[in-house]
């Protein structure tokens, strides 16, 4: 692609199902479905980039869209209905689950449904600290980390509404309403990254538990993943005021702390300072979850100017080599730390963290109404 070409295209703004397509194609030729990374294992970054894959489908029908979803699906599963290599001590792990609801109702393959039902029982069991909420990890025993909500809410609440099992619901709110309780600060109505129901590891505070700092994208998952859990939550369920209370107030919050660019921080409290940065796949989160909250009614209209502010800043950062589209400013994955562990933490192009955060913005902005050029 010629220069002008290429300025052409980071100048204007263009319609979010262009750039979610352009991702989509350019992740789609760079592997094929059974090579996504972490190869040949059932995890959330792949589970999350193809939940983004699957809202695009949504939204274009594109069936070789649907149709690698599948592929990568039945790459990591028996026929029987086994996953082949995942860890079920981990919540990380069984996110990929949302992906088998929609392979089971187009096609009816029970193995579908065995490693629903085994995600299932996993859930019900998992290891719980001693309020009751569920370990982020084995390996991390009592800590509870706010992605947490995103990698076991949704699966769990859709199984509930699917398969006329109503206790997840239960279970759904009271993980999340716990998480808010031990993570939410009265000051910013931000959450902190984790809570260690011991206070024993190094970044708890020693009297709350809490981690220091409000770190983006792990803010971001709970909207997003709240929100998903109400598309499936019964509309009487006792729990369900609070659920959309919880939404709202924290994506009000955050958007006390929106730069002028339309993004928002890595520390999301500290872009104040010269060594924090704008990062991509929080404020993809961040806008996908505004849009939504307006478009199922539980954030006013006025709420929108701030996703496609946030939008619009994703879009501005974004690079072209020839017809692929590149992502970056985008952290790795990270543990729980201090403000220097999460400033100094590297950052990735096209990994599957941010885009699947980019096309689940892309597929929630592609929903709202008159979503302008510049």
């Amino acid at each position: 692609m010629d220069g002008k070409k290429t300025e052409m295209k980071k100048s204007e703004i263009r319609e979010p199902l262009y750039y979610a397509e352009a991702a989509v194609e350019t992740m789609m030729r760079k592997f094929q479905a059974e090579d996504l990374p972490p190869k040949g294992h059932f995890h959330y970054h792949q589970g999350v980039f193809l939940s983004g894959v699957y809202k695009i489908w949504q939204l274009n029908g594109e069936e070789r869209y649907f149709q690698y979803m599948k592929d990568w699906v039945d790459s990591c599963i028996t026929a029987d209905g086994a996953v082949k290599d995942y860890d079920e001590g981990q919540l990380d792990d069984l996110q990929p689950g949302i992906l088998l609801y929609p392979l089971y109702e187009r096609t009816g393959e029970e193995k579908y449904r065995k490693v629903l039902d085994r995600i299932a029982e996993v859930l019900r069991a998992f290891p719980r600290n001693g309020e009751g909420g569920f370990w982020h990890k084995t390996c991390f025993p009592e800590q509870m980390w706010l992605d947490g909500l995103y990698m076991g809410g949704p699966i769990a609440a859709e199984y509930g509404v699917r398969f006329g099992d109503a206790g997840f619901f239960d279970l759904v709110a009271e993980q999340a309403l716990m998480m808010e309780a031990k993570t939410r600060d009265a000051k910013t109505g931000l959450w902190y990254h984790a809570w260690d129901y011991g206070k024993s590891q190094d970044w708890a505070d020693g009297d709350t538990g809490r981690a220091p700092e409000f770190w983006g994208r792990s803010i971001g998952w709970v909207p997003v993943a709240v929100l998903d859990d109400l598309d499936f939550f019964p509309e009487n369920h006792p729990k369900r005021g609070e659920l959309e209370r919880l939404v709202k107030e924290l994506l009000i919050a955050v958007c006390r702390y929106q730069s002028e660019d339309g993004r928002w921080y890595q520390v999301v409290d500290k872009g104040n300072r010269p060594d924090d940065w704008l990062e991509n796949s929080c404020s993809c989160l961040f806008a996908a979850a505004l849009a939504k909250a307006v478009r199922v009614g539980l954030l006013p209209e006025s709420f929108l100017e701030n996703a496609r502010r946030g939008y619009k800043g994703v879009i501005r950062s974004l690079e072209w080599d020839g017809e692929d589209l590149l992502l970056g400013q985008v952290c790795v994955g990270t543990g729980v730390g201090d403000y220097a562990h999460y400033v100094n933490r590297p950052v990735s192009v096209n990994d599957l963290h941010g885009m699947g955060a980019f096309l689940i913005m892309c597929a929630e902005m592609a929903r709202v109404p008159c979503m302008p050029h510049q």
